[in-house]
């Protein structure tokens, strides 16, 4: 499948178009939760609480929640690539500023803008794979598409931790800048202009179908799951890494960046997952994935790292199946516009994330990690019996036989 796909495509330069399509995943992650191992530090260096230094991490998601509708609609009218190409260089650009900020503050605002121009990234290559790629296809590009943001989103935080604890903190956005930089100028050269790509005449008919969202019920399932998905990765990775860096783990920067290695797990979880996606319906999938997440979380609650490792580990895959799930869910319950379809997914996602950013952090200064557990938990309950309940009498039509579009975001 792998060969005839790069044939179709015209041999070696179908090689470079497919590779690109993993760089513009590697490209999306690597900045957006990058602050997550640094915020230990950050809460030493500028003396601020846990919430505060968290709003590194919630401003970025916020940000992506408000712009990403807009990126769909912009997307639908001006083509894919000329939304991907000048957001990576952004990204790029903003990084190398973060890393000029004297404050917390400016940390914080350049963060929010790298959360604006994230979503022309990701959410636009979603669309851009499900045009370019017959349905046969697209299964293959687009787990490359997957590996690219698992991996991404790992080398961010790796990075980060790694850099912090040889060099000043600054260090770490000057690292990810230039890699922007120069992979956006790799994408710019490999990525060709989308050639199944139908503009959308105007603003007001892409606002009319991003608003005809609304009245898609099974639409509306989709985005209610996927915003407790994030709420439940974000708040578990962004605070855990404080209970890790306290006794008895005192783990420093560059181990609190390798604990999330585990989301390398997630490169084998996908491919597997959409097969079984094949064969099992969406809502059997997502019960089982949310059971796993949350019996994940509780297991951090163990003072042994291995068990919290594996409790992370086990977290962040159930997360993983899910998205495969509710991106698949959302090709089969939209027909067009489907860029501005996934824009409003990114946006209850991101809401998700950001809510999910904050309010655990609220529960820290009440109990610590064991609050902040018990309500990670609580909202993936909430969801399992939302799946049950309203998801199981939705479910798209599974014999539609649309495109899958798949946006794991790491």
């Amino acid at each position: 499948m792998k060969h005839e796909i790069l044939a179709r495509k015209g041999g070696a330069g179908g090689g470079r178009q497919v590779f690109a399509v993993g760089l513009v995943g590697f490209c999306a992650f690597l900045s957006l939760y990058s602050t997550q191992p640094l915020l230990p530090l950050f809460h030493r260096v500028f003396n601020a609480s846990k919430l505060a230094v968290s709003l590194t991490v919630s401003a970025a998601t916020l940000a992506v929640a408000l712009a990403a509708p807009f990126v769909g609609m912009i997307a639908d009218m001006r083509g894919r690539k000329k939304v991907i190409i000048p957001a990576i260089y952004l990204l790029g650009v903003s990084s190398l500023l973060i890393a000029t900020s004297p404050g917390l503050s400016g940390i914080i605002f350049w963060r929010f803008v790298q959360g604006l121009l994230t979503p022309a990234v990701f959410a636009v290559a979603v669309a851009y794979i499900n045009e370019e790629w017959e349905a046969h296809e697209a299964g293959f590009v687009t787990s490359v598409y997957v590996t690219g943001t698992v991996i991404g989103g790992f080398c961010g935080r790796f990075l980060s931790g790694l850099v912090s604890d040889h060099w000043s903190w600054p260090w770490v956005f000057i690292v990810q800048g230039l890699l922007n930089l120069a992979l956006a100028a790799a994408v710019s050269a490999w990525l060709p202009p989308a050639k199944s790509f139908k503009r959308v005449e105007d603003y007001g008919a892409g606002l009319r179908n991003m608003l005809g969202h609304f009245r898609n019920r099974p639409l509306l399932a989709i985005y209610a799951i996927g915003f407790t998905i994030l709420f439940s990765l974000v708040g578990t990775f962004t605070y855990i890494t404080f209970y890790l860096a306290e006794p008895p783990f005192s783990l420093g920067p560059t181990l609190l960046g390798a604990i999330f290695a585990v989301y390398l797990i997630g490169a084998a979880i996908t491919p597997l997952a959409g097969k079984w996606s094949d064969r099992l319906p969406g809502w059997k999938m997502l019960s089982s994935a949310l059971s796993v997440s949350m019996a994940g979380v509780v297991l951090t609650l163990s003072h042994s790292l291995w068990l919290v490792l594996l409790g992370i580990t086990l977290c962040c895959s159930g997360v993983f199946v899910c998205q495969i799930v509710t991106n698949r869910g959302i090709c089969a319950a939209v027909g067009n516009s489907r860029a501005s379809a996934v824009g409003l997914y990114v946006t209850f996602y991101y809401c998700g994330g950001f809510v999910g950013s904050i309010v655990p952090g609220i529960l820290w200064e009440k109990g610590g990690w064991p609050y902040c557990v018990a309500c990670i938990a609580l909202v993936q309950l909430v969801a399992l019996m939302f799946t049950l309940i309203v998801w199981k009498r939705l479910e798209p039509n599974r014999e539609s036989g649309l495109r899958d579009g798949i946006e794991v975001v790491s």
